[in-house]
């Protein structure tokens, strides 16, 4: 594995992981959207900008996995659990849409709009129904379908949101692509990853123990 990119993921992957804990939680105190904001923009906007820039398959896999290991590491907030395991869902359906797809520049703003509003929903959905599956099967090794089947309504109504704000923000990633993390010299660029992500990881931590 490249070096870069496997710094990369370990510096993204603890944004990434940092945000769920700390905007992810405030969103959620506060009664707001937490999933739709931390699928369809902060999720979002940092796998599509790491798969253009870095332009490597599994990155957004290892993120996610990252990010998900920072969650259960903030043990005072919400449901671990789910919010791990929706986590790296989101990292495996990104995988899976994106696999063919390194650089949008070619595309119109209606084709990545498109785009946004699919990814987004998709993987908020998934991780959702992901969720209600594996979680009483890892607290109580037990599943009811009947249980899945009659939240489904809410869980894909759920998902509307998350494609809306996912529509907008992928298009504003383009822009975005042009600040390439991959060309910082290698003199600069390790000792900021390390010391971003350790920062990070300082910070979720400190704000679940507040």
């Amino acid at each position: 594995m490249d070096k870069k990119m496997l710094a990369g993921v370990v510096l993204f992957g603890s944004i990434w992981g940092m945000l769920e804990c700390v905007l992810g939680d405030f969103l959620r105190d506060n009664n707001l959207p937490a999933g739709a904001v931390m699928t369809g923009i902060i999720a979002l906007t940092i796998m599509s900008y790491t798969r253009m820039v870095f332009r490597k398959r599994g990155m957004q896999l290892g993120m996610a996995g990252i990010a998900s290991v920072l969650r259960v590491t903030n043990p005072f907030t919400g449901c671990l659990i789910c919010s791990a395991i929706a986590i790296l869902m989101e990292g495996v359906v990104f995988e899976i849409l994106w696999y063919n797809l390194f650089d949008l520049r070619e595309m119109r703003k209606t084709d990545m709009m498109s785009l946004g509003v699919i990814t987004s929903y998709t993987c908020y959905v998934l991780g959702f129904m992901t969720t209600q599956i594996l979680t009483p099967l890892l607290a109580t090794l037990s599943f009811n379908i009947n249980d899945l089947l009659a939240f489904m309504p809410q869980i894909l109504a759920r998902g509307l949101p998350a494609a809306i704000l996912g529509g907008v923000s992928l298009p504003l990633v383009s822009y975005v692509k042009s600040y390439d993390i991959s060309r910082v010299k290698s003199s600069l660029y390790y000792p900021a990853t390390v010391s971003i992500a350790l920062l990070c990881w300082v910070i979720a931590i400190v704000n679940g123990m507040m």
